[in-house]
């Protein structure tokens, strides 16, 4: 009788905890977003510390020295792409008149089509319309995107300007053995092992998931970017890019890509041989990520079905914006590998047996 009360005042502490910790998340979600940032990069990175640290570096300079060869490649890497596609996105606004004539011009035998059909559908107003409204809404597109590019250089500057980020992620890189070894010690002596093994769980599940599928997406986003570029595609760079980069949505980024990528060589190309070759850069994209990428570098047994990745997504959207973006995917392999264990436990216990 005294264990099941001790059990149930444990159950009550540990919720009383999380709807705090969640409360807490929601109140400061405007304030959050730099230090999440830094404490996922610090996760990210981790792994390379070690490395260097086991090469008989110092923690710190071994820190050093990742977070510099991390500034290095990357932000040349991102000034380059952002003013390629800002190139790109000014080209194609240009051209944007032409491309649409081109694509009404083509639909016309199917506008033809259905005016034989519907006789009272009148295929001059059809054409009109498509071309004013194909017009605005691909510019309003454009306008975006290019305000984008601009303010995410003003995000960067800000931040750099602030150093929330780098602060941040160089504490949780340089201490992070310290962090965990101080979190194990405050763990309940009674659930030690069980909340360790969880622990290896999750953090085996994360590492599959965000580490390798991270890997993925910068790879795909590369690869597609520089084939459309090849084909000879408008916003060819920015579509590849965004396909990729949105890969870790099962299934969106292929298809938002492929079909993105058709629509624009539907409308700029004359013939069908760029058409296919869009058609190929997507399918040779597909099959290497499935037979090479994933099951490499995030494995099959990440213990994350593709549903419950994308109601994650769309909940932590909804709720905090991008930062439940950022913080979706580590929660759900969290709330995943809690929910496999309380089934485990569930069915060991005399609620299942009897």
């Amino acid at each position: 009788m005294l264990t099941r009360k001790k059990d149930n005042h444990n159950w009550i502490f540990w919720l009383t905890l999380f709807i705090l910790f969640c409360v807490g998340v929601y109140a400061l979600k405007s304030v959050l977003l730099p230090f999440v940032a830094g404490i996922i990069i610090g996760y990210l990175l981790d792994p390379w510390a070690s490395y260097f640290e086991c090469k008989g570096l110092n923690r710190t300079v071994a820190t050093l020295l990742v977070l510099f060869l991390v500034v290095i490649f990357l932000v040349p890497a991102l000034i380059i792409l952002f003013s390629i596609i800002d190139e790109q996105v000014g080209r194609f606004l240009e051209t944007l008149p032409q491309y649409i004539g081109a694509f009404i011009k083509k639909i016309e035998p199917i506008i033809q089509e259905l005016q034989s059909s519907f006789p009272n559908l009148e295929a001059d107003k059809i054409k009109t319309y498509l071309r004013e409204n194909m017009a605005n809404g691909l510019k309003i597109i454009g306008s975006v995107v290019r305000g984008v590019i601009s303010s995410g250089f003003a995000f960067f500057n800000l931040m750099s300007l602030l150093l929330i980020t780098p602060v941040v992620a160089f504490y949780m890189l340089r201490d992070w053995d310290k962090f965990i070894a101080k979190v194990d010690s405050l763990l309940p002596v009674k659930s030690q092992e069980s909340i360790r093994e969880q622990a290896r769980e999750i953090d085996c599940t994360l590492a599959g998931f965000i580490r390798g599928q991270s890997s993925v997406c910068l790879i795909l986003g590369t690869y597609y970017s520089l084939g459309l570029y090849f084909v000879g595609l408008e916003l060819g760079v920015l579509v590849g890019f965004v396909a990729g980069i949105i890969s870790f949505i099962p299934y969106v980024g292929s298809i938002l890509g492929f079909t993105v990528s058709i629509a624009i060589a539907f409308a700029q190309f004359n013939s069908w041989e760029p058409i296919l070759q869009v058609v190929a850069v997507f399918l040779i994209g597909q099959f290497i990520e499935g037979n090479f990428l994933t099951p490499k570098l995030v494995g099959e047994n990440v213990g994350l079905h593709p549903v419950w990745v994308m109601f994650a997504l769309l909940a932590g959207g909804v709720l905090l914006g991008f930062l439940g973006l950022m913080i979706a995917v580590p929660v759900a392999a969290v709330i995943g590998v809690l929910i496999r264990h309380a089934i485990i436990n569930y069915k060991q216990s005399d609620l299942y047996l009897e």
